[in-house]
């Protein structure tokens, strides 16, 4: 395993790796590195020649400053957890300044509305911050592919618009949700919640399933208006929204369509710590 922190140096073995014909794979993350990381990168190795990991922690995506600074940051664990998994990784870990140089700020973008909901009407700005990283890394390091998680679903589709804007020749490629075995979504947040809060966050993941169930049958408000009340009773988790929306548009919708495809989404609070979790109400 081989790990850079300066943008000219991984620059150079991927243009080395390129002219041997490899195909380049990568997998962007925030570090506190879990299973759903891991298979992320499972699948670029699978998919790619030569997989690079980024491990960033972007200020730029942070519309909360004490959000940014609790963060889990755990490098010296995540590159033994790298290395003890797979070989010939590298793993790109960049300061902020070598990223950005001297103007640590986000671009502005259109996505053409898919920043405007869900996270993007609750986190001003997070968007902008996520496509100005995404397209730094994806110039950076060239990939052919680039692998992210269904978690952040909301996320991987304006990434895929991303690409269809700037014009940039990489393979977006999306990947299934990996739980705990209670059913939460797994996520870097998760490390901040003791494991009976743990247990108690599964709760997102079991109305997701009921949603899935109910949603051939009610409608799309008569869905809404039953979570919305699930989780007013519930002692723990404090619910931000809930919404079923369109897969591409992202647009909530009034009434379902046939040929169209849709996804429940839902964020919540455990205490201070905000999860995010969906589910395909299609298959």
């Amino acid at each position: 395993m081989q790990v850079f922190r300066e943008k000219e140096a991984i620059k150079k073995a991927i243009q080395n790796a390129k002219s041997e014909g490899k195909s380049i794979g990568l997998v962007p993350t925030m570090g506190a590195l879990h299973e759903g990381h891991l298979s992320l990168v499972e699948n670029a190795v699978k998919e790619t020649d030569q997989v690079v990991v980024s491990i960033f922690v972007n200020p730029t995506q942070f519309n909360n400053p004490d959000d940014l600074e609790k963060y889990p940051r755990t490098p010296q664990k995540d590159l033994q957890l790298l290395e003890g998994q797979f070989e010939n990784l590298w793993v790109f870990i960049p300061g902020a300044n070598e990223l950005y140089g001297d103007n640590i700020l986000s671009e502005n973008f259109d996505f053409d509305g898919l920043e405007s909901v869900m996270e993007g009407k609750y986190r001003n700005g997070h968007f902008d911050g996520v496509g100005t990283v995404v397209k730094r890394l994806f110039e950076i390091i060239k990939p052919d592919k680039a692998f992210f998680g269904e978690k952040d679903f909301q996320q991987l589709q304006i990434i895929r618009k991303l690409i269809e804007k700037t014009g940039l020749p990489v393979d977006i490629v999306g990947c299934p949700i990996l739980r705990e075995e209670s059913g939460l979504a797994r996520s870097s947040r998760n490390e901040r919640l003791s494991s009976q809060n743990r247990e108690k966050a599964a709760f997102i993941y079991e109305t997701l399933k009921d949603v899935k169930a109910l949603f051939g049958t009610k409608s799309a408000q008569y869905i809404t208006n039953w979570v919305e009340e699930r989780f007013e009773k519930h002692p723990f988790l404090k619910l931000e929204y809930f919404e079923i929306a369109d897969s591409r548009t992202l647009k909530k919708i009034n009434e379902k369509r046939k040929g169209s495809q849709y996804r429940a989404f839902i964020a919540a609070y455990a205490e201070d710590i905000r999860l995010i979790d969906n589910i395909a109400l299609d298959n």
